[in-house]
């Protein structure tokens, strides 16, 4: 055994556990009373992992402890006991959720489990998730992996995200246990069904979070490749002109809680035939002022015109999710009235 530790490099975090281990229960527990959770976190991980220890590895690294060490004999770090020592320190719901990380696959730690999740799933979670958690989930896992969940998504939050983790200096304590708490809770418990939904459904909730240049572009390069998953990926996408599948009645709740700025620029970039769908669910006084905001808005900018359209689509996306409005499962389906 001695010859085995001989050849073994230890990192800092397994020097602590093995240390901390070395030193007992009561002082083990001491010690831990006066460390940050994250600290905690990282040698717990260690100590679980350390496993059989020498005696002769324990003195090297701990030479002024060697006659506290001699007759100690060797060490194993398990999940048992350090579960016990962090009893002495900690509330028992707050172990329970520390080793449950721990026990995690190989041991990992929340954000290691992220690192090995597609970045497809991931990005299509965090894209709907506000850009300061974005910046804070990303910062945590690996550069490469962050990188590819990056550019996954739409790209004017994705700047968002980056100009936050640009300004982010350290992430308080409090913060990040709210971020791990919602991972845990609303993404990791729910990975094995994400995991199964249909690649094109994926993709098509990518592209409607594209600003329509970027989408467009996207989509001509798609056809060019695979022309079916092209036509099918359009199929299950849902845009602004898509609104046109909602009935009278899902219109004019849509423009009840629509904010009434962003309604005259999204029709402002509109066909008629979506324009007069609204106007035809107003009185004819209110339909008039409608028409008139929009003329006198003047010229738009492209971009402040998909942003309010953008932002409709996923209002009457939200509603149809709380069973407020429906949308026609199909863009051909015919409705009779």
């Amino acid at each position: 055994m001695a010859r085995e530790d001989e050849g073994r490099v230890l990192s800092g975090p397994q020097k602590a556990a093995l240390l901390m281990l070395a030193l007992g229960e009561d002082h083990c527990a001491t010690l831990f009373k006066l460390m940050h959770e994250d600290e905690i976190k990282e040698i717990s991980s260690a100590m679980a992992q350390l496993g059989p220890v020498s005696a002769d590895a324990v003195e090297r690294l701990c030479t002024e402890f060697t006659q506290e060490l001699g007759g100690a004999g060797s060490l194993v770090g398990s999940f048992e006991n350090t579960e016990r020592l962090l009893l002495k320190t900690l509330p028992r719901e707050r172990v329970l959720q520390i080793m449950e990380e721990i026990r995690g696959p190989a041991g990992r730690t929340m954000w290691d489990k992220l690192g090995n999740v597609s970045e497809a799933v991931l990005a299509n979670y965090l894209k709907n998730e506000y850009p300061q958690t974005v910046a804070v989930v990303l910062s945590k896992v690996r550069p490469p992996h962050a990188a590819r969940v990056l550019s996954l998504l739409p790209d004017g939050f994705a700047m968002e995200v980056v100009m936050r983790m640009l300004r982010m200096e350290s992430v308080q304590k409090d913060v990040l246990d709210g971020v791990e708490r919602t991972l845990r809770s609303e993404f990791m418990s729910n990975l094995a069904r994400a995991t199964r939904r249909d690649a094109h459904e994926l993709m098509a909730e990518i592209f409607n979070n594209l600003d329509r240049q970027a989408e467009q572009r996207f989509v001509a390069a798609l056809e060019e490749r695979n022309r079916e998953a092209a036509e099918r990926i359009k199929s299950l996408m849902f845009t602004f002109d898509d609104l046109q599948r909602l009935t009278p009645v899902a219109v004019q709740a849509l423009m009840r809680a629509v904010d009434k700025d962003k309604l005259p620029l999204a029709l402002k970039g509109a066909s008629e035939k979506l324009r007069e769908l609204f106007f035809s669910n107003l009185s004819e006084r209110a339909g008039k002022m409608l028409r008139e905001e929009i003329d006198n808005l003047g010229p738009v900018k492209l971009r402040d015109v998909d942003e309010a359209q953008a932002s409709i689509v996923a209002l009457a996306k939200e509603l149809a999710a709380q069973g407020q409005i429906e949308i026609s499962e199909s863009k051909d389906e015919q409705l009779v009235y």
